[in-house]
C-alpha cells in the first residue's frame, strides 16, 4: 500500500514530506447562493490548519479546483484564497497549485496559458513532480482531468477532479481512492474533494467510463478508503471485491 497518511481529505505523502489537497472550490458557496453553518473560509482555513498542525509538511499542493467560479474571481474568493496561503506560510509549508479545470483565473504561469489574477501571483502548475519516487519513478500532482503526454514518466499519480464518495450502511463518506499500477503502469491516488460544500459522487457501483478522470482505467481496481470517526482510516478492498459486501 502507498505509504501515506490519509486525514480529513489531504493526503500527506510521507517521502515527499508533502501535504496534498484537492478541489478546494474556493467561492463556492457565493456561486451556489447557500451559506455554509461554519462559513466557507473558516472551514477551508480551519481544516487545513489542523492538518499541517498534524504533519508539518514542508509543502502544501492544491491538485488543483483552488477556485469554484471558471472565469473570474471575487473579492471575497480572493480573500479567502490568501487566507489559505497565508495558513500554510505561518505554519512554514510552501504553497504550491496545481491547474485544474475550474481554476483559469487562478493566475500565474502555465504552459500555453498567460492568464494573470490576483488571486494568485506565482506560477500555476499543470503538473508538479514531489520529492521521492515510487519504483524509481517520481510522484506527480495533477489535477486529473485531463490524460497527461504519453512520455511522461511517473510511479504515482496523486490526482483530484471526481471529488470521490463511498455509500456504506446507507451513509455516504469522503474517500481516497488508489489503484496500484492503475494508469500506464503508475499507481494513481484519487483525492476526495476538500470543500464540504461538494456533495460528491459515490462510487460503489460506477464503471470506469462514469468517472470524469482519464486516471481511472479499470474501477473495479480502486481500494477505497475511508476516515473512521476517530479522523483514522482504513482501507478496504478493491471496489470488484468491496461492492459484494456492501
Amino acid at each position: 500500500m502507498l505509504n501515506a497518511a490519509f486525514h480529513d481529505r489531504g493526503a500527506y505523502i510521507r517521502a515527499a514530506d508533502t501535504l496534498v489537497v484537492a478541489d478546494l472550490h474556493v467561492g463556492r458557496a457565493e456561486a451556489s447562493d447557500v451559506s455554509y453553518p461554519l462559513g466557507e473560509a473558516s472551514d477551508l482555513s480551519g481544516r487545513l490548519r489542523s492538518l499541517l498542525d498534524r504533519f508539518e509538511p514542508s509543502e502544501v499542493v492544491v491538485a488543483g479546483d483552488a477556485l469554484h467560479r471558471f472565469d473570474r474571481v471575487s473579492v471575497a474568493a480572493e480573500r479567502s484564497l490568501a487566507g489559505l496561503v497565508d495558513v500554510c506560510r505561518d505554519a512554514g509549508a510552501r504553497p504550491v497549485f496545481v491547474r485544474g479545470n475550474h481554476d483559469g483565473a487562478l493566475g500565474g504561469t502555465a504552459v500555453g496559458d498567460a492568464t494573470a489574477s490576483n488571486a494568485w501571483d506565482a506560477p500555476v502548475h499543470d503538473a508538479y513532480e514531489l520529492d521521492g519516487n515510487v519504483r524509481g519513478a517520481p510522484v506527480v500532482v495533477r489535477h486529473g482531468h485531463e490524460a497527461p503526454p504519453e512520455d511522461e514518466s511517473a510511479g504515482l499519480y496523486v490526482v483530484g477532479h471526481d471529488h470521490p464518495t463511498i455509500e456504506i450502511e446507507g451513509k455516504r463518506h469522503p474517500c481516497w481512492l488508489y489503484a496500484e499500477r492503475g494508469f500506464r503502469d503508475a499507481d494513481v491516488l484519487m483525492l476526495p474533494a476538500f470543500t464540504r460544500l461538494a456533495a460528491g459522487v459515490t462510487v460503489n457501483g460506477m464503471t470506469a467510463r462514469e468517472f470524469q478522470s482519464p486516471f481511472v482505467t479499470d474501477a473495479g481496481a480502486l481500494c477505497p478508503v475511508v476516515a473512521r470517526e476517530d479522523g483514522e482510516a482504513m482501507t478496504f478492498p478493491p471496489l470488484r471485491e468491496f461492492r459484494r459486501l456492501l
